[in-house]
């Protein structure tokens, strides 16, 4: 008899079911803004994302002929991290550390919104660590008191990771229709 009062419960209960899970289905597939503001948010990401590589250049790319004697290569993930913990004031590896990753920051918030089809983690992930290791190439290379560091585009990239799961996602998905799949 247990059955028989369920069947019909469940019976009735389906419909429900199936309407709310349709109501969730419309939920999460939220539609992007309209046409004027997806130019607009997309116009603003770009003059933000150029206004971004200007102080990222000024940043990384300043020569710094004081400390050309202090400057090394780190080739080894984990070293450069281990220097910083290891040192004695921890202002100075919070200043390292946390000034790596929000450097990466913009990237994961801004990188989906101006390039859709760069939109999903890996392929932010990916392209930031494109970008920081060829940045990092050319302080080695070309810049006088810098050095390449590795460790330095594990931050970078974290900081990108971030900065895509807080804001750049729901930003992207805001401002970009989803492709319709087949």
């Amino acid at each position: 008899m247990a059955r028989a009062a369920s069947g019909p419960r469940s019976f009735l209960s389906r419909p429900r079911a199936a309407k709310a899970r349709t109501e969730n289905d419309d939920r999460r597939e939220r539609r992007p803004l309209a046409l004027p503001l997806r130019l607009l948010a997309t116009c603003c990401a770009f003059v933000f994302m150029v206004a971004f590589a200007v102080v990222l250049a000024r940043l990384t790319l300043h020569p710094s002929p004081a400390s050309e004697a202090l400057t090394h290569t780190n080739m080894h993930p984990g070293r450069s991290l281990k220097a910083y913990l290891d040192q004695p004031a921890l202002r100075d590896a919070v200043k390292q550390i946390g000034g790596n990753i929000l450097l990466g920051v913009p990237f994961g918030v801004l990188v989906p919104v101006v390039a859709p089809r760069t939109r999903g983690l890996l392929r932010v992930l990916l392209l930031t660590a494109v970008v920081m290791l060829l940045v990092e190439f050319a302080q080695g290379a070309l810049v006088t008191g810098r050095a390449f560091d590795i460790d330095d585009v594990i931050l970078n990239t974290t900081g990108a990771l971030l900065g895509y799961l807080l804001l750049g996602r729901r930003m992207s998905r805001a401002v970009h229709a989803r492709r319709a799949r087949a």
